[in-house]
């Protein structure tokens, strides 16, 4: 069975005098032998011709961009009932270390990372060189996207920062380099191309990030947070999950997934004000109308069909009904009698993943219209625009089970 994770590498977790070797959320790493492959650096080449090419060989970007990429140290705390508390309520506190990386993004001492390398961190260090590291403030952070921003002091340190590029760009095939620390290994290089694009991952609080970059380049625990170049050595993504192949193999089996540079970009100088970065919601969950629901006759062949509503939401103030009756599809049960949503704002929502998208494009507090058709009880629909003004995400997405917006 196929599991996707998060990639920090932590070491062992001591309390109550016992060593806990963990691994991120979904799976631990099996510690493997180290095998050393050394290849001759050949110029890359983008899979579309017409782009332009650098000419700069992997070894080239290597030299230019690892200064540029930070080596960071969260100390955890995690809390856990005490097996030697016979009447229960006991806690017992395991500290430990989780090692990922980060970007740096500007000479003042930013650095981005993925908000999972720094979660429930006590402490943050960064280093660039083995043996001198600096403390780290969190100063802000986005858990639906998976991004943080950190800052250090720039005193007695050089930085290099990165150039960000434009990850709607990419394509199928272009070929990429992941500079990380996989394991502990400091500043390790890996190529392969982009596999697929559009591509979605679950956030460590349950939403959904899109547009997310697969790629064939090997990324393992300790990549999490630094960068997927192009062949410019420009930042198009930050590494953050794997996909391993289940059966006690638990490392890189060639899938992985970087959330896109432009996720980041548009958020970065909010970021950097602190806090939490909460994006826009509209508080509901759907299912996408596609052919897999024709047993319910829908008047439309795509759109959105509102399973439910959350309580206090803006899409509840709105007046927007989720389904009140339970129909039978291929795939099981579904609501059915609630609105669906054919637009936002005049332009057409074709699935559930385009209501995520475009509400993902808007901030708390912007107001909308919502294009639906609404059931009229007499085996009709009637079309109907209402206007929301939209709140911010909860901590986590109130059922993971289907897409929400």
């Amino acid at each position: 069975m196929k599991r996707t994770f998060f990639i920090p590498f932590l070491s062992a977790l001591i309390g109550g005098g016992v060593v806990v070797a963990l691994i991120a959320a979904f799976g631990g790493l099996k510690s493997s032998s180290k095998t050393v492959t050394t290849v001759q650096a050949a110029p890359l080449a983008p899979s579309n011709a017409s782009q332009r090419t650098s000419g700069l060989t992997p070894h080239d970007i290597y030299v230019r961009d690892a200064p540029g990429v930070a080596f960071v140290t969260s100390t955890i705390v995690q809390k856990s009932e005490s097996a030697l508390n016979l009447f229960g309520g006991g806690e017992t506190q395991r500290q430990g270390e989780a090692t990922g990386s980060g970007i740096v993004i500007d000479a003042n001492g930013t650095i981005l990372t993925n908000y999972h390398v720094v979660e429930n961190a006590i402490k943050v260090t960064v280093s660039f060189e083995k043996g001198k590291a600096v403390e780290a403030k969190v100063v802000g952070k986005d858990p639906s996207n998976d991004l943080a921003v950190l800052r250090i002091s720039t005193d007695g340190l050089t930085l290099h920062p990165l150039t960000l590029g434009d990850s709607s760009t990419a394509q199928v095939g272009d070929p990429v380099l992941a500079i990380g620390n996989p394991f502990d290994l400091e500043r390790t290089l890996t190529t392969g191309v982009v596999s697929a694009l559009q591509r979605q991952i679950t956030a460590p609080n349950g939403f959904t990030i899109d547009n997310v970059l697969q790629t064939d380049a090997p990324i393992n625990p300790g990549n999490s947070g630094g960068p997927l170049l192009n062949i410019e050595g420009e930042v198009i993504g930050i590494n953050s999950q794997i996909e391993t192949g289940g059966s006690g193999d638990d490392g890189s089996v060639g899938i992985g997934f970087a959330v896109p540079i432009n996720t980041a970009k548009n958020e970065i100088s909010e970021l950097e004000k602190g806090g939490t970065v909460r994006g826009a919601y509209l508080g509901l969950t759907s299912l996408t109308i596609d052919g897999s629901l024709s047993a319910l006759n829908l008047p439309v062949q795509q759109g959105a069909l509102v399973q439910s509503v959350q309580k206090g939401t803006a899409a509840e103030k709105a007046g927007i009904r989720g389904g009140n009756i339970s129909g039978s599809v291929e795939g099981g049960q579904v609501a059915v009698g609630g609105d669906i949503i054919v637009a936002i704002d005049g332009k057409t929502v074709t699935s559930s993943e385009d209501l995520a998208n475009d509400i993902a494009a808007k901030k708390p507090g912007d107001t909308i219209t919502v294009g639906l058709l609404r059931a009229t009880g007499k085996g009709t629909y009637e079309h109907k625009t209402v206007s929301v003004t939209l709140g911010s995400r909860p901590n986590s997405v109130p059922n993971a089970n289907t897409p929400e917006g």
